[in-house]
């Protein structure tokens, strides 16, 4: 019933053309939703304000309604504290006066009490949809912009966690002598409000500010406004394409170079050398209108001298003949196009057209592209490496795909020296047919991807994404880094809720609600692929660091309270287990200073009495693995100035160093393997040759070592962030 209601109010708005639903009726909308309002009576002189007085008592609140002024207050149509008969006569005949501005009906109403308010609200982003908002209400909703969004549909516990994601949470507790707000019926006012927008989509906008909490704790919204979508624009997306499409682009049996070229430097000879030298052992033609040879092999004028069915062609020729092309790969039944010529949407309107022609033709041809404008991607299980950069990463489980070709190849090449083994990498380039959903959907399905790397600067079909993503979360972490952050993207809204919101706010909710692990550096990237690639999950935040020297110990501390770190409190059992280990001025505490002690056992020793106490979730150690450096740099020195030792002796002690690093490295894989808790190492020195990744022979897990602290304190804090995610999903 409520629905059909609520169908012809909308109905009626939108044949009156209005933009909004004023308060009143806004209001009988939400309560049919379960949201508590306050009530209201109209009231046309001065004995029906008698009446509302006798009804009420007093404060009482007048307000002026108008379709054509949704924000009463700025337009002084809103009168609060009105305490008497007198107070009510004034501003009734104060609202009275300004019958020009288009107040259509006075309403008074009972002065809610309490000092907190609240906003709630509800409008539609065009990538994502429907999107809830709360956050501090009242005059400084845009002026403190304190709020968190979810991404519509939303469970109430979801919800839960919106309310108690604003930084002014204080305020929902007991607060200067008034109760604790009841968190569930604010987060079901959001419910109310994501099933609203999900159910009608003539709602464009809903905005309750405020929403007040009484002296007792209860909630009320006292105003409220809804937005009517006139001419919803529905927007085009690009077709979903299979996953078992996308095989022939990273498992392609045969591949054809059209465009190929004998010329150093070229596209057309860059390609295939990528290819042949990585050690690609399918069959390889190359297309070029000259004929010739290049790679001792030769170059076929046209297409009608190959053989049919060849899996994959890498067209490198100029924009304005591609199209053509397309049809004579159909009839040469070659169905799959890795398109790296520019010239298309990247290159302004004509090409945007271009690309518009370019997927309609595919699309009757049954051809389907990566690209167009792609670095190309590559296959290391399969020894198929068409790239535009000379690199050839290890088989790995981390699956990376780029909307930029150049920070793609550029990320590509630091996990291939960091020891970050590779499942394949894509540049996507304009997605023009094949998109970051399509590989989303491939990723979950595909058995070698336990790690997801995306850099991504625009997504084409938001809630694919967005569902995509908390379904590929539940098996597989997504590390992502988003380009195009700023805050141009706010558009003119009737409300509130609507102009608080811009692209990268809405974009990082939805990464919060789908499990998404959002970073804000390159580095930050590659790090998280380390651990996730190679580390167990922490099942809680609690960190036992371990250091060769007390200040990096205070440091790595502080570092671990600022991303919401614990630092375990190290029993008395363990401290006396400890004790036999160390002299009596360690510091008997987290962090276990090991006071420069240089006894290659000791690490290990005391490694496996923090991992074996069930208090510690996992291990930071700081300064065990490099010391290798310092040691040869000593050894230099001494070779130079000491007779008393030789060469020989030097080497040897060098040697016995380095044994011992290789040692703790195999260490930490296996006491992994045996307590299922992550290790962070960071090393005392670097050099150019380190990798942040070794593997362990053997062993499940693989041991990591960064470059810094606050490089193993964010990785561990993420790690902890997706085992609680997964927790609640």
């Amino acid at each position: 019933m409520k629905k059909n209601e609520i169908k012809r109010i909308l109905k009626k708005a939108k044949q009156e053309g209005l933009k909004t639903l004023d308060e009143s009726i806004s209001k009988s909308i939400l309560s049919l939703f379960g949201v508590s309002v306050v009530d209201e009576i109209e009231v046309a002189d001065i004995d029906s304000l008698k009446q509302v007085a006798k009804k009420w008592g007093y404060p009482l609140v007048l307000k002026g309604i108008s379709k054509d002024i949704p924000h009463k207050s700025e337009m002084g149509l809103v009168l609060t504290n009105l305490y008497n008969l007198e107070d009510l006569k004034k501003a009734f005949n104060s609202l009275e006066s300004k019958k020009d501005l288009g107040i259509e009906k006075i309403i008074a109403q009972p002065q809610i009490k309490g000092s907190r308010e609240f906003v709630v609200g509800m409008f539609k982003d065009p990538d994502f949809g429907p999107v809830v908002m709360f956050g501090l209400g009242g005059i400084f909703t845009e002026a403190i912009g304190d709020f968190a969004l979810r991404v519509c549909p939303i469970t109430l516990d979801e919800a839960i966690r919106c309310v108690n994601e604003i930084r002014s949470k204080a305020l929902l507790g007991n607060f200067r002598g008034e109760r604790a707000v009841s968190i569930e019926k604010l987060a079901r006012i959001l419910v109310a409000l994501s099933d609203l927008a999900l159910d009608f989509e003539d709602i464009k906008e809903i905005d309750i500010n405020p929403v007040k909490i009484t002296p007792e704790g209860d909630v009320v919204a006292v105003d409220a406004l809804i937005g009517i979508e006139q001419d919803p624009n529905f927007k085009v997306y690009p077709d979903r394409v299979d996953p078992k499409n996308l095989r022939k682009f990273f498992y392609p049996k045969s591949v054809v170079f059209i465009g190929a070229s004998s010329k150093l430097g070229k596209w057309g000879h860059r390609l295939p050398t990528n290819v042949i030298s990585g050690g690609y052992d399918g069959e390889i033609y190359l297309v070029n209108k000259r004929g010739g040879e290049a790679f001792g092999k030769k170059m076929y004028s046209s297409l009608d001298q190959l053989p049919d069915s060849i899996d994959l062609a890498v067209v490198i020729i100029p924009a304005r003949f591609v199209i053509d092309l397309i049809p004579k790969l159909a009839k040469k039944n070659i169905h799959h196009m890795l398109l790296i010529t520019s010239g298309f949407a990247e290159a302004g309107e004509e090409g945007k057209k271009l690309q518009q022609r370019l997927v309609q033709v595919a699309k009757e041809n049954n051809v389907f592209i990566v690209g167009p404008n792609t670095m190309g991607l590559c296959n290391p299980h399969a020894n198929f490496h068409c790239i535009g950069t000379l690199i050839f990463p290890k088989p790995g489980t981390t699956a990376m795909v780029s909307q930029s070709g150049n920070v793609g190849v550029q990320l590509l090449s630091f996990a291939t020296d960091q020891g970050i083994g590779i499942r394949g990498f894509c540049g996507s380039g304009n997605e023009a047919m094949i998109c970051i959903e399509d590989y989303l959907e491939a990723f979950y399905e595909d058995d070698l991807t336990s790690t997801v790397m995306l850099y991504v600067e625009s997504v084409k079909n938001g809630r694919r994404f967005f569902e995509l993503a908390k379904k590929v979360s539940k098996k597989k972490p997504i590390i992502l880094l988003k380009g195009g952050e700023t805050e141009a993207g706010v558009k003119a809204a009737s409300t509130h809720t609507g102009a608080m919101a811009t692209n990268v706010k809405v974009f990082n909710a939805m990464c919060r609600q789908a499990g998404i692990l959002k970073v804000d550096a390159p580095t930050d990237l590659l790090d998280l692929a380390a651990s996730f690639s190679s580390l167990p999950l922490p099942k809680g935040n609690r960190v036992v660091i371990i250091t060769l020297g007390g200040g990096w110990g205070v440091i790595t501390a502080d570092l671990c309270a600022r991303y919401g770190l614990e630092l375990s409190k190290i029993p008395q059992e363990l401290i006396e287990l400890i004790n036999e280990k160390l002299p009596d001025f360690w510091s008997k505490t987290n962090p276990i200073d090991l006071v420069g002690n240089w006894d290659i056992e000791l690490p290990k020793t005391i490694l496996e009495k923090v991992l074996s106490w069930d208090g510690c979730d996992a291990v930071i150690n700081l300064g065990i693995l490099g010391r290798k450096y310092s040691m040869k740099r000593y050894a230099a020195s001494i070779e130079k100035c000491d007779p008393t030792y030789s060469k020989e002796f030097l080497d040897n002690t060098k040697e016995m160093v380095e044994a011992y690093e290789r040692d703790f490295l195999n260490v930490c894989a296996k006491m992994m393997d045996k307590y299922e808790k992550p290790i962070f190492g960071v090393r005392l020195n670097t050099e150019p040759d380190d990798k942040t990744v070794y593997e362990v022979q053997g062993s499940k897990y693989k041991t990591v070592c960064y470059n810094s602290p606050e490089d193993a304190v964010k990785a561990c804090a993420k790690m902890y962030e997706y085992f609680m995610w997964l927790s609640r999903s």
